[in-house]
């Protein structure tokens, strides 16, 4: 049996899937499974034993390509489609919540193809679940329904993340090389919010100078490293925390990649972030987690399973959650919801984790 599994979302997203992984290898041991994403999230889909295949080439990749030249996007959209094709996969299991994903799977001839029925973009499918929009439960519960169109139980819903050897130990070179030894408490702060909301990315952003607040707080309180991480996008981001800071963190901003980053992160005791999906690579990895959400909604898009390693703090408001079904209105507000949380509240469960 061969699947074909296709999300071309961002970190968390594609976590949300690995249990369905692990439940399609444990009622088929011998099935080939390949993953159609995004290109940004290729290297934590390589890292998986469970994945025999990643197709990196989302529709939005694409039309970056066809931006900078139309037959370099056709050749390349001709080279995705053809190298699907030939694995002649049975299933498919479409999350894109996009027709075209699911077109382009029965123009290859798979022949069953399930998926979410979102605003009437199931109508290639062979099987499928209505949908309005991920709103009363878990990501992960949603995705772990769509099985039951294959009559596969979902019985493990961890996230599952390997981190490879050669990773680890350029992680930890790195982290020595700043200083970092064995015995050190290490505190990851991720004050981005990752690379899947793009420019809206900021309205996720819990105040920068809070970040320092914080960091400078747990160094005096536990003689911690304080590590920042981010993509390049974010440097502005860091610096802020950097020159906030009396004691002075270690800064690899841009410098990890998602290639290193989990391996960063699996060296840490304690991760701080924004609602992202660092956040969900922490809860994958079983480091402990503060988290700060502002629109979006910690029981849709919250660290899971829900645990008291992974502590989630939000100032509830009537317009909170703002965004809904995939959508995010203008906030009149200034960000209230996420600058009303303390350095303080931080802080103290900081302080709870590490103690």
């Amino acid at each position: 049996m061969k699947f074909l599994i296709i999300n071309p979302f961002g970190i968390g997203d594609v976590l949300f899937t690995t249990p369905v992984i692990r439940a399609l290898k444990q009622q088929h041991p011998d099935s080939f499974i390949g993953y159609w994403s995004n290109l940004r999230v290729k290297p934590i889909l390589e890292s998986n034993p469970q994945i025999n295949k990643v197709f990196a080439l989302s529709r939005g990749d694409l039309k970056k390509i066809y931006q900078e030249s139309f037959f370099k996007g056709l050749w390349s959209a001709l080279k995705l489609t053809r190298e699907i094709k030939k694995e002649h996969f049975d299933i498919c299991l479409d999350f894109s919540l996009d027709h075209r994903y699911s077109l382009l799977a029965k123009i290859i001839g798979i022949r069953k193809r399930v998926g979410f029925n979102y605003k009437g973009r199931g109508r290639f499918l062979t099987g499928c679940v209505d949908l309005d929009g991920y709103q009363d439960k878990h990501v992960v519960e949603y995705y772990a329904e769509l099985l039951k169109l294959l009559n596969i139980p979902v019985d493990d819903k961890n996230l599952f993340l390997t981190v490879l050897l050669n990773d680890e130990l350029k992680a930890k070179n790195m982290l020595a090389a700043a200083g970092i030894q064995e015995t050190d408490c290490v505190i990851g702060v991720f004050p981005g919010a990752g690379g899947s909301w793009g420019k809206d990315a900021a309205i996720k952003h819990w105040p920068a100078s809070k970040f320092a607040q914080v960091a400078n707080k747990l160094i005096n309180k536990f003689g911690a490293k304080v590590v920042i991480l981010g993509d390049e996008s974010e440097r502005k981001i860091a610096e802020v925390i950097v020159h906030g800071m009396a004691n002075k963190p270690i800064d690899l901003t841009g410098k990890t990649g998602l290639k290193i980053l989990p391996a960063v992160i699996k060296n840490c005791n304690l991760l701080i972030t924004n609602d992202g999906g660092p956040m969900h690579l922490a809860a994958a990895l079983g480091v402990k987690s503060v988290s700060v959400f502002g629109p979006v909604s910690e029981l849709v898009y919250g660290p899971y399973p829900s645990s008291s390693e992974h502590v989630v703090l939000k100032w509830d408001m009537d317009c909170r959650p703002c965004y809904k079904n995939f959508k995010l209105p203008v906030c009149d507000k200034d960000k209230e919801c996420l600058r009303q949380v303390s350095v303080d509240a931080v802080f103290e469960a900081a302080e709870r984790l590490l103690s």
